[in-house]
């Protein structure tokens, strides 16, 4: 038999364990979730973004919930299924920069901060959005560097400017691929590619297709004094469509392609020969935690990121290097 006093300790013991458990369960129920919404979430850059966003909150304790938006409607579906899922912030790439005041609108609506990444919102004006937080890459400084590589690619095989041209994918649409397009052939300019040498040929599809058609129109604007050629647009696909079609009257050795990202012209880079030479590689991995960590902060503490972060930080991954590169990062194992 059990005197009052063993009675009592148990009782004790059952309460805390109680409450315990009911702290263990408050403190579950408690932890921040934050989204992360991506507009092509099959692209191994948005993937990368993701994987380095999931760390932070690994890291630092607190929820990622992915969600792909590929059009306005999923965008604005999503925003109301992360306020239904405790979600109190969200980092968001979006299909389409003018979604902004919607995106905006529908976060406040639900009491969410917002914070965009990569491509930077713009209202119904047009104008960037600067009261919302952005972060992603300084796309003229980086275009400069991707023209830089190229020129001094050509410079290596010893390329005469006056049999060289260039093709350059444009969409300018998009103000971030304008930026990055008009830094691109502005070092070309300044490394000595004549302006008259250089053929725009606009996009109507940001994708592999959609560059191999607009250079497919440009080739036969090329003149007969044409020996080599650069193929420069604001990201890989831009790049690598354009390659293919230009390898229809171009050999590898003669052709020059450079693309921007990086993650996504590892299987080109695979290849033993190929008009791709390269690719400028930013951080994807720094996008993903630094913005993801940056939303936490704002839900815990309240503060806010700063309104605009460009990194200019990238490095040219080619056949040499990119498995060593891409391994630093986490993206080659």
């Amino acid at each position: 038999m059990l005197s009052r006093h063993g009675i009592r300790s148990l009782c004790c013991v059952a309460v805390a364990t109680a409450v315990l458990g009911m702290s263990g369960i408050s403190s579950a129920a408690d932890k921040i979730k934050i989204g992360f919404l991506v507009k092509q979430a099959e692209e191994p850059w948005f993937q990368t973004e993701w994987a380095f966003a999931e760390k932070a909150g690994k890291d630092h304790g607190f929820e990622v919930i992915k969600i792909a938006v590929p059009d306005g409607e999923k965008t604005l579906a999503a925003i109301d299924s992360l306020a239904a899922n405790g979600a109190k912030g969200f980092v968001i790439c979006p299909p389409d920069v003018s979604l902004g005041p919607a995106i905006v609108a529908k976060a406040k609506a639900n009491g969410m901060k917002v914070m965009a990444v990569d491509d930077r919102f713009v209202d119904a004006k047009g104008k960037f959005m600067e009261d919302v937080p952005y972060l992603g890459m300084a796309a003229f400084e980086v275009g400069q560097q991707q023209g830089a590589a190229m020129a001094a690619e050509a410079k290596n095989r010893n390329w005469d400017w006056k049999e060289t041209y260039a093709i350059i994918n444009t969409y300018n649409e998009l103000d971030t691929g304008k930026k990055r397009t008009d830094g691109s052939v502005k070092a070309l300019e300044e490394a000595g590619l004549p302006e008259d040498h250089i053929i725009y040929a606009p996009q109507k599809t940001l994708d592999v297709p959609g560059s191999m058609d607009s250079t497919g129109s440009a080739l036969p604007k090329l003149p007969s004094s044409a020996k080599n050629l650069i193929v420069g647009g604001m990201n890989d696909n831009t790049v690598l469509g354009g390659v293919r079609a230009a390898s229809s009257a171009f050999k590898p050795t003669n052709l020059i392609g450079i693309g921007i990202n990086g993650t996504d012209a590892i299987d080109e880079l695979k290849k033993k020969e190929s008009g791709f030479f390269g690719s400028m590689l930013p951080s994807p991995d720094k996008e993903g935690y630094n913005t993801a960590l940056q939303m936490y902060e704002w839900v815990k503490d309240g503060k806010e990121p700063p309104k605009y972060t460009a990194m200019e930080d990238v490095t040219l991954i080619t056949r040499a290097n990119f498995q060593e590169v891409l391994t630093k990062i986490g993206l080659w194992k």
